[in-house]
């Protein structure tokens, strides 16, 4: 995790914890005049609806706005992970063993960036992960995105 999303997960978390919700990760994305902060917040029993993302919302701007920890124009954006949820910290994809799930790499590991398969768990500070009956290792810090492949059956 870079230093900035550090810094904007230990700013926003108890924000959102603060009013009730799960805080699930976040994305920051600068690209030239267009910069992106994604919050992901969750309720596990009732789930998350437009209204819930506008009062954390409101709440995180006004934070952000007395804080100031971006210091150029962003788009602020609070969402549901939803059912392709990403995956952002070790004890998530723990949670999630068992679903399917599509990984990209910051670098190839055995000659490959993506990987798409069964997520069976962690060990230590690596994700399992199976693809094709062969069972792959991946460095938790090696990976850039990860989210949950959904399932309609």
């Amino acid at each position: 995790m870079s230093a900035k999303l550090k810094q904007l997960e230990d700013l926003l978390r108890p924000v959102v914890e603060g009013l009730g919700y799960e805080f699930w990760g976040l994305e920051y994305r600068s690209q030239g005049q267009h910069n992106l902060l994604r919050l992901y917040i969750d309720d596990a029993e009732n789930g998350i609806s437009i209204e819930d993302c506008e009062k954390v919302s409101r709440q995180v701007s006004g934070v952000m706005d007395v804080e100031d920890p971006i210091q150029v124009e962003y788009t602020l954006e609070v969402s549901s992970p939803g059912m392709d949820r990403p995956l952002f910290r070790l004890e998530q994809y723990a949670a999630f063993a068992g679903h399917k799930v599509q990984i990209r790499l910051r670098m190839a590991f055995e000659g490959r960036r993506k990987f798409q398969g069964l997520l069976k768990g962690i060990e230590g500070d690596e994700v399992v992960v199976v693809v094709d009956d062969h069972e792959y290792l991946l460095p938790f810090d090696s990976i850039e995105k990860a989210s949950i492949v959904p399932v309609f059956e």
